[in-house]
């Protein structure tokens, strides 16, 4: 098994395609949401994340067949008065889970905040998702407080339509 682990270049071809794929196949998963991607989203993602400078995405090919995928976006900790990378998506292909393709992906990502100066790296979980969790506690994440007795962070979303 050959593994590569890098950034993608979303005006490059294959890695736009490869992008569109790996995220298509994470909606459909129960985790991401049970729905494939609609047609705008998947013509248009490549192209709107080049636009955007605080955006970047890795991926994993095993023998050149896109198998991993997270994108990233640039922050700001106000706390720590420094940049920050938050993960936003994180999947591997189903088949491919368990041989350590995520925590390679997430050595990469480490690497970008470091040259980047960040002060950390957040990531949102389901709380259900017990494989995910394990994973990401593996590699050194854990639940976000600032004061033991307020508890921890939650993720919330407001949808606007």
């Amino acid at each position: 098994m050959s593994l590569e682990v890098k950034r993608i270049d979303y005006s490059d071809e294959t890695d736009a395609r490869s992008l569109v794929y790996l995220l298509d196949a994470y909606a459909q998963d129960p985790m991401g949401g049970g729905h494939a991607l609609g047609t705008e989203v998947k013509e248009n993602l490549a192209h709107e994340l080049l636009k955007l400078p605080h955006a970047f995405s890795i991926i994993a090919y095993v023998d050149s067949k896109p198998v991993g995928l997270i994108n990233c976006f640039e922050a700001f900790s106000t706390f720590a008065c420094k940049p920050l990378v938050n993960i936003h998506d994180l999947m591997v292909l189903e088949e491919y889970r368990g041989q350590g393709i995520s925590q390679k992906m997430l050595i990469k990502v480490e690497e970008i905040a470091r040259e980047k100066q960040c002060c950390k790296i957040t990531i949102e979980v389901l709380s259900k998702n017990e494989n995910a969790k394990a994973s990401y506690s593996k590699y050194g994440f854990s639940n976000y407080q600032l004061d033991t007795k307020m508890g921890h962070a939650l993720f919330w979303e407001k949808e606007i339509v």
